[in-house]
This record gives C-alpha cells, sequence and structure tokens, in this order.
C-alpha cells in the first residue's frame, strides 16, 4: 500500500490578524459610543477612548454592558497599537464574563501581533468553542497562529475554514492563495 503524503508550502508575507470582534450595546450612552467606535474601522481618536472611560467610570452599566464596554475598549486600544492595555481590557472581560467569547478572541488576536502565537492558539480556540460572533475570524487568527508557528498543514486548514465561515470575507482567501499543495 502506497500512501501519498501531502506537503503545503506558503510564500511568506506578514499576516495580521485583525481585532474586531466588538460587542453590541444598546442605547444612546457613552458605552453605546464606544461600541460604534469599536465597530468602525478607523483608527480610534482620545474622544472615542473617552467615551469608554466614561461609560465605565459614570454610567450604571448591566454586567453585560460592562464586559462590552471592556472588550470594545480593547479593541480601541489594539486599533491605536496599545496592545497591553488592550490584553488587559480583554482579561478584564474574560474575568467578568469567563462566556463571552470575543474576549478569547481578541486577546488572541492581540498576542499574535506582539508575537506569541503559542499563547493564543488556545484562545482562538475557546472562542469557536465559545460560539464567537465571528467564527471566521477566530480561524484566520488561528491560521496565522499556526502558520508562524511553522505548522502549514494546519494554518492552511483553519485559513480554508475561515473562507468557508465567511465567503464573502478576502484575506482568507487571500493567505490560501500563496500555498502550493504537492503530493509525493
Amino acid at each position: 500500500m502506497t500512501f501519498a503524503k501531502v506537503f503545503l508550502f506558503a510564500a511568506a508575507t506578514a499576516v495580521c490578524v485583525p481585532a474586531a470582534a466588538s460587542i453590541v450595546v444598546v442605547g444612546n450612552g457613552a458605552a453605546r459610543n464606544c461600541y460604534l467606535a469599536a465597530e468602525s474601522q478607523n483608527r480610534p481618536n482620545a474622544d472615542q477612548m473617552n467615551q469608554c472611560n466614561r461609560a465605565l467610570a459614570e454610567e450604571g452599566l448591566t454586567a453585560y454592558e460592562v464586559v462590552a464596554t471592556h472588550v470594545n475598549r480593547g479593541v480601541l486600544h489594539a486599533r491605536r497599537g496599545q496592545l497591553d492595555l488592550a490584553i488587559a481590557d480583554f482579561d478584564r472581560g474574560m474575568t467578568l464574563d469567563a462566556n463571552e467569547p470575543e474576549s478569547y478572541l481578541n486577546k488572541g488576536a492581540a498576542l499574535v501581533r506582539i508575537g506569541n502565537p503559542q499563547a493564543a492558539l488556545p484562545l482562538f480556540s475557546m472562542a469557536l468553542d465559545k460560539n464567537t460572533r465571528k467564527p471566521a475570524v477566530a480561524y484566520y487568527g488561528r491560521g496565522v497562529a499556526y502558520e508562524e508557528m511553522g505548522n502549514m498543514q494546519s494554518a492552511y486548514l483553519d485559513y480554508r475554514r475561515a473562507s468557508v465561515a465567511d465567503p464573502k470575507w478576502a484575506p482568507p482567501r487571500e493567505e490560501m492563495a500563496r500555498f502550493t499543495v504537492e503530493r509525493r
């Protein structure tokens, strides 16, 4: 019996995981403004950061809104390149609600950005296990982490899962296009 070995090769590129899994907050207050800033793809300004801070300090938020605002503020910190502050907010979200998947997803993305893919891997998996609202981002992030660790087969499979989870999102397809599959 002959077994075909599959080898995956990827052209090197600098792949980045987006930290953008915000949590919806309804209403008209500062927590809602913080959420809207996290949903935007723009670099947040000081006023948007202050909206998050004011919501946590001054508004009578529900437990859900407190977690959401920490995660949303973490997304804004990550977009500003303040990854230590972002991770602290994601950790606070996990402490307050261990079942909120977006805390895990965003922390995983931040850890990949600071060069710690080994620590990011279980966070992406946890986000998926807890039914993240953005499974494509979790699979993509896990793919990036696997690739940075040299596990090309797992990276390719997760990029493919990301593409299936969100067929309209281009980054997973772009990553898969870098791979060459050879059977030997």
